[in-house]
């Protein structure tokens, strides 16, 4: 008896596997863009820069690209994966060809910018009325994150600079729509900046925050059922105050920074004024307690504005800073909400954490770093990161259901889009019949009936 050698069987390689597609799962973001008509969208808004006599259509070129990046890809030339499997993604342009395209919106400035976003919007709308009890609207309120991401430059690129952590790149600014504790977030705002733009600038969360707004279906441009939530670095004055200007109305609910009149205050708040801290499933929160702080610490800032501050013991190891007080962690935020009790806006203004997950997310979807050279082409670079990971969000939201509505773009990746298949043609129709060992094929085959049921658009 022969005795086999290695841990894994060996296996003869040989070319010539024509029916054979790989990253067949990604039909899913396919269909995705067909039944939201992402693809006539997006057409139609980049219409103006199609050539005569032109091959191939901007809008699908673009397309094209963010669905690369929704697969995992980092660069313009990563279109190639679509390119080689034209049965499923259609013809794909030429490297040249798309940057070109990418060249000229980038000359276009913000003409092109303005054009793509409003064909997002557009189609985020109608993805809202699809999704119906599962859209991030359903409860009447939207919430939408704003934060910082590093993004590290490996080479001199146009306005990368020194960042705040001694790194060199951008620091852009970004919006994310919270989907909640039953999905992930969607993209709606993406500010390009250089490395060592500051953390609490007031006019770039102002114009941030303007990008989201106009993201949002038009009931949640203004009014109360429309909550910002920052960190620390959107606890200006001259934000808060445009967050609650007469006519936006909007609710807000920012991180503030202890200053020392904030510390004498909680010094003197009595211990009859603390409320247990509460978790997201209604349990007493161990070790942390809330109150609000009034007085003249309110001086300067908007009429309505109420302050509340956590303290709570420290983790194991975590160094105490010199705002904290008797051994207790403090931290404060600010909001305008009214009608509900400190613990609960405390915990809501706590789950703001969730948009780290969003970034980490669009890390792994095209913004580990800017592939371009010049500002304007890495705006452009933005919008398709955007794009993808609308879909990302998009198609789990109407498709998929329980725990995998919850899955990353990584594991979306492993689990469902290198599914490989076999394409089979029978008369006039493609069939492509996906493995049927694969352990989450099912998943890809509910999740296309889902999409299928839906109503087509227009």
């Amino acid at each position: 008896m022969k005795k086999r050698i290695g841990s894994y069987p060996r296996v003869r390689i040989e070319g010539g596997g024509g029916t054979v597609v790989s990253q067949a799962g990604g039909v899913l973001l396919v269909e995705t863009v067909r039944k939201v008509g992402l693809d006539t969208a997006i057409s139609a808004a980049l219409m103006p820069w199609r050539k005569a006599r032109a091959v191939h259509d901007p809008g699908k070129i673009l397309l094209d690209v963010a669905l690369a990046v929704a697969l995992g890809g980092d660069c313009l030339a990563d279109v190639a994966m679509l390119r080689a499997e034209p049965a499923v993604f259609g013809p794909v342009a030429s490297d040249p060809t798309v940057s070109r395209l990418v060249d000229t919106l980038a000359v276009s400035g913000e003409k092109a910018l303005q054009a793509i976003r409003a064909a997002r919007a557009e189609v985020r709308e109608r993805v809202w009325r699809l999704a119906d009890r599962k859209a991030p609207d359903a409860g009447g309120t939207v919430t939408v994150d704003l934060d910082g991401v590093l993004v590290i430059a490996h080479s001199d690129k146009e306005d990368a600079a020194p960042t705040w952590k001694r790194t060199y790149g951008h620091h852009p600014l970004m919006g994310f729509v919270d989907h909640g504790p039953g999905g992930t977030g969607e993209p709606v705002a993406a500010l390009l900046r250089p490395g060592n733009a500051g953390s609490n600038t007031a006019t770039d969360h102002i114009s941030a925050a303007q990008l989201a707004l106009a993201q949002l279906p038009k009931e949640y441009r203004r009014g109360r059922r429309t909550l910002i939530r920052t960190d620390s670095a959107g606890g200006t004055h001259d934000f808060v105050a445009w967050l609650a200007r007469r006519g936006r109305w909007l609710s807000y609910s920012v991180g503030m920074v202890i200053t020392e009149q904030v510390h004498q205050h909680v010094l003197r708040v009595p211990a009859s004024a603390w409320t247990a801290a509460v978790e997201a499933d209604g349990e007493i929160r161990d070790g942390a307690w809330v109150a609000e702080l009034t007085g003249d610490v309110l001086d300067g800032w908007p009429k309505g504005m109420r302050l509340i501050v956590r303290k709570e013991r420290p983790h194991p190891g975590a160094q105490l800073r010199l705002t904290d007080a008797d051994g207790m962690r403090l931290t404060c935020f600010a909001t305008n909400t009214l009608g509900r009790p400190i613990a609960e806006l405390e915990l809501r203004h706590r789950l703001r954490a969730r948009a780290e997950d969003r970034i980490r997310a669009a890390r792994a979807t095209g913004l580990r770093n800017l592939p371009l050279h010049r500002t304007a082409q890495n705006r452009i670079w933005l919008e398709i990161v955007q794009i993808a990971l609308d879909l990302l969000a998009w198609m789990p939201m109407l498709a998929l259901t329980d725990k995998a509505r919850l899955w990353e773009p990584r594991r979306l990746r492993l689990r469902l889009f290198t599914t490989a298949g076999q394409l089979v043609t029978t008369g006039r129709r493609r069939i492509l019949r996906l493995a049927r060992h694969w352990p989450w094929t099912g998943h890809i085959s509910a999740a296309l009936d889902r999409l299928a049921l839906l109503p087509n658009p227009g």
